[in-house]
């Protein structure tokens, strides 16, 4: 292997790890209770001014078993693993706890 093809091999993984962890540093979290549900924006309020909406990729669990849109109710504890998606705080995980 001539050193220019190793250059090159070196470089690509380096953009690689780069986009690969720069994704992986977008995600955030947030905690907080639900103060109000806008179903029709699908859209979460939390008692701390933070604001979620989600989409049919969110994934919702309920103590650590799987749950559904249903399982969200007004004064519920979540937890919120979010990117952001035009704009919105985009909900990847919420994880409810009683």
């Amino acid at each position: 292997m001539t050193e220019e093809t190793q250059m090159k091999k070196i470089t690509a993984l380096v953009l690689v790890a780069t986009f690969v962890f720069a994704g992986i540093a977008a995600a955030a979290e947030m905690e907080g209770k639900i103060q109000s549900i806008d179903q029709a924006n699908r859209e979460l309020s939390l008692d701390n001014g933070s604001k979620l909406v989600w989409d049919e990729t969110t994934k919702i669990t309920v103590e650590g078993k799987e749950g559904r849109l249903e399982d969200l109710k007004e004064g519920v504890k979540v937890k919120a693993g979010y990117g952001e998606k035009d704009g919105k705080n985009l909900a990847e995980t919420l994880e409810v706890s009683q």
